[in-house]
């Protein structure tokens, strides 16, 4: 296939990738792009042609794994917004029903939450150490270790 052959290919891949779902038709195109350099520098077989195009694409689309891997692992305070059970660990409240057999209820705020943690007494303030489905998991307050001093 001609070089100019290529470049169609790989601007149609690239049109495709705008209006498919998925992220991956763009290494792709960028691998035919790649193949297409080649092809009108040197002048390649079709065999030539075939292994060129697929090293380009394997290599693009390992290249975009590592991108988007970045792009995913930051995340922002506003990724809670409908998540009220994340912005729950850390919270201090104080029991207004005994934890009785691993049991009870904590308010924070305006809100009464199920409870779960050590047997503690009525007044109890307490700290959310994690959440599971609707219950805050609580340790008593002072037997927790400050944020800062955590290694």
């Amino acid at each position: 296939m001609p070089w100019w052959g290529l470049a169609i290919v790989s601007a149609a891949l690239g049109l495709a990738e705008l209006h498919l779902p998925g992220a991956y038709l763009i290494w792709i195109a960028l691998g035919a792009a790649l193949t297409a350099a080649v092809e009108a520098a040197f002048g390649l077989s079709a065999e030539g042609q075939i292994v060129v195009l697929l090293a380009a694409s394997a290599s693009s689309c390992l290249a975009g794994f590592f991108v988007y891997g970045k792009i995913g692992r930051h995340r922002s305070a506003s990724d809670a917004l409908n998540r009220r059970d994340l912005t729950m660990i850390g919270q201090t409240g104080v029991l207004c029903a005994p934890v009785v057999n691993g049991q009870g209820k904590v308010r924070i705020g305006d809100t009464v939450w199920l409870a779960e943690g050590p047997d503690l007494p009525d007044g109890t303030p307490v700290l959310v150490k994690s959440v599971r489905a609707t219950r805050l998991i609580v340790a008593r307050a002072s037997a927790v270790e400050p944020a800062s001093s955590r290694s």
